[in-house]
């Protein structure tokens, strides 16, 4: 039984519910998922969790990303990228110190309209559902985070640019470009897109579903599988005494004075999270510190 995350790059052309399909013919196990929808046209880190790691699932989404993306001025699509009808083409008249300048004003929050060709719920409909029956419905701008945008190549007879954004959670980098192209007033198209990294997930590291498919034929799949406990490596680690293993064991709460031994724990501080471990060594889960309770109370368990 294998339980942790691999650190798929997707291929392109297939969806990531395409992806947990084959890792579950691969590893014949049900319990696996993954960790954000990447389009079916992008490509880069997916990180997909496998058995009792899919707990973590939302804790992965919720991380930081980076990618490596190609912006083609000059048109605009219903899609936002290549896949699309193209609704729009427009003369290019603007120089890379003004693409620059547009580009960087988005670095901080901005507020953002989620594209219809999207997996965004509405009234319980997905909206990419409804904009292939056709359909444009209203939707509420969402406010995302652009840590930074950086330009590091353009062809200017091409009218592409070639951007690194790193960003926070929901961002659609399509709906970003696009957005760029109307502020430059040509417009813009997301010609690709390669996600580089999740958290501590990276591209170097990634592995592809042929490689995943191959260490497991050679038995050797474990040692490519990140442990659930190595997630959170940049929490304090708690270790309960062996008299109250029962408590933990039974997800209940427990104190100060139940605890062992602790490493890097900030004092008087609350809410910070910690690595909770039996005597034995075993991970047990990801808890709360309530500094005025002096109490941990259970937010994930492992067991």
């Amino acid at each position: 039984m294998i339980n942790g995350i691999i650190n798929i790059n997707k291929e392109k052309g297939y969806t990531s519910h395409d992806v947990v399909a084959k890792m579950r013919g691969i590893l014949k196990m049900k319990k696996i998922g993954h960790t954000g929808t990447l389009d079916p046209e992008a490509e880069g880190v997916l990180p997909v969790c496998i058995g009792k790691a899919t707990k973590v699932v939302d804790l992965i989404v919720d991380k930081d990303k980076t990618y490596e993306a190609v912006l083609k001025l000059g048109i605009v699509t219903d899609t936002q990228d290549m896949t699309g009808n193209i609704i729009r083409t427009s003369v290019v008249d603007v120089d890379l110190s003004r693409i620059k300048e547009v580009a960087e004003s988005f670095i901080g929050g901005y507020e953002q309209l989620p594209p219809m060709y999207s997996a965004v719920k509405v009234n319980g409909k997905r909206l990419y559902e409804l904009a292939r029956l056709g359909k444009e419905i209203e939707r509420k701008p969402r406010k995302v985070n652009i840590h930074n945008i950086e330009i590091i190549d353009y062809n200017p007879q091409e009218h592409e640019v070639k951007l690194i954004i790193a960003c926070g959670k929901g961002t659609y980098i399509r709906t970003l470009l696009h957005d760029i192209g109307e502020i430059l007033g040509c417009g813009g198209v997301m010609m690709s897109l390669l996600r580089t990294r999740v958290g501590e997930f990276t591209i170097v590291n990634s592995l592809s579903l042929d490689q995943v498919e191959e260490y497991v034929r050679a038995g050797s799949i474990q040692e490519h599988i990140v442990l659930i406990e190595d997630i959170f490596s940049s929490y304090p680690k708690v270790i309960v005494d062996s008299r109250f293993s029962k408590l933990i064991y039974n997800g209940n709460h427990f104190f100060e004075n139940h605890v062992s031994s602790a490493e890097d724990f900030p004092s008087k501080s609350s809410n910070v999270f910690v690595r909770v471990y039996d005597s034995q060594g075993h991970f047990i889960g990801i808890y709360k510190y309530e500094w005025e309770k002096k109490r941990f109370s259970v937010e994930k368990m492992f067991l």
